[in-house]
């Protein structure tokens, strides 16, 4: 089993869903970075449960403990870091159904299979977003490290069942479209509860969530992230493209189950002479009048704003009675799911797509000698 990535920058991801702890490993950290700790816990916070009505009713702090890797003044030192988050609000009998009937749209089958019926199936064991929690912590230290060589990425909720955000101003790079990018993302750094930029719209999502809880049901979602301030020429073709990074670890979030780069889809759609960005010279630098290309061409940053976006399905586990196996007896069997679940997973991944993305960037970069702390 593979829980690790990155070359320059290591990171490896540990724990199950009901065990003590999760954590996470990150090997290759520049020394003398001293983290905020308090910035750090509130990042991390916004990925914990409890915040809406529609969270898993699962109550977890998502403390972050960093027990290796920093010095008596709190900066890295060079040592691997390891932080754990401790679980400590488990409830493993509300899983008890599931040791024989696999959940549908869930892990439990072909792990079972994988595993010949020793996986873990309590809260979805390795499988579960659990997991998620220490690497946002790992990429919210990361943050902090392009943050201060001037590199930022903010994400949002581009779409819930069908309703959808306003879309980060990406594809326009004059001066003006640049300068509403960063008030987009300026707002989103606010700490605003509800991760969109349109507030009506944040409203309406919220809506559609509740009447699919109600439903006993669950609904998908896109999240759109963006990094700016990226020097020219971070990745390497052909498979280790900037894309490739980025989607071998962004494909590792639960529920993650589709990406696109710059205009993504859309570019089947137009013709060359649309989808070229026209390069133009801007206070004398390089730089292109439209970004189409995601800020990504061969596979290497171009220096414009990169764009990305996540598409996630419905969460699995829902309410209603569905139809399943006894992988025992080999005969039909109904299942009623039990536990506590989110009923959108993209609301809640918002910050773990930043804190991915932030690590993969942050390794490319320090994989070619692109960033200093």
């Amino acid at each position: 089993m593979s829980s690790s990535f990155g070359t320059a920058l290591r990171v490896s991801v540990f724990g199950q869903s009901h065990g003590a702890a999760v954590g996470a490993l990150v090997e290759g950290l520049p020394a003398g970075f001293a983290p905020d700790l308090d910035a750090l816990r509130a990042f991390v916070a916004r990925r914990s449960p409890g915040r809406f009505p529609w969270d898993t009713r699962r109550q977890e702090t998502d403390a972050p403990r960093i027990v290796s890797g920093l010095n008596a003044h709190g900066a890295t030192c060079g040592a691997p870091l390891c932080i754990l988050v401790e679980n400590a609000d488990t409830r493993s009998a509300d899983y008890g159904n599931l040791r024989f009937v696999p959940r549908p749209g869930h892990a439990d089958y072909p792990a079972w299979m994988k595993w010949k019926g020793e996986n873990d199936i309590f809260g979805g064991g390795h499988f579960s977003a659990r997991v998620m929690a220490p690497l946002t912590a790992a990429g919210g230290i990361a943050l902090q490290i392009l943050e201060k060589a001037g590199i930022r990425i903010a994400a949002h909720l581009l779409e819930v069942d069908g309703i959808a955000d306003a879309p980060f101003t990406v594809r326009d790079s004059s001066p003006a479209g640049l300068a509403a990018l960063a008030a987009e993302m300026d707002a989103l750094a606010d700490g605003r509860e509800f991760p969109v930029i349109d507030d009506d719209a944040g409203e309406r999502m919220k809506e559609r969530i509740l009447a699919a809880q109600a439903e006993l049901d669950s609904v998908g979602g896109i999240c759109e992230c963006v990094a700016t301030g990226l020097p020219v020429g971070a990745g390497s073709p052909l498979f280790d493209s900037l894309e490739s990074q980025l989607a071998r670890v962004l494909f590792g979030i639960p529920a993650v189950k589709g990406i696109e780069f710059g205009a993504g889809f859309d570019a089947a759609r137009m013709r060359g002479s649309a989808h070229n960005d026209p390069y133009e010279i801007r206070g004398g630098a390089v730089m292109t009048k439209t970004d189409n290309a995601g800020g990504i061409l061969g596979g290497l940053s171009t220096g414009m704003p990169l764009r990305l976006a996540l598409a996630f399905k419905p969460i699995s586990s829902i309410g209603r009675e569905q139809d399943s196996v006894d992988l025992v007896a080999l005969e039909p069997a109904k299942l009623t799911v039990h536990g506590r679940h989110d009923v959108c997973a993209a609301v809640r991944a918002v910050p773990i797509v930043e804190a991915a993305c932030a690590l993969v960037l942050l390794d490319a970069l320090l994989q070619d000698g692109m960033i200093e702390v």
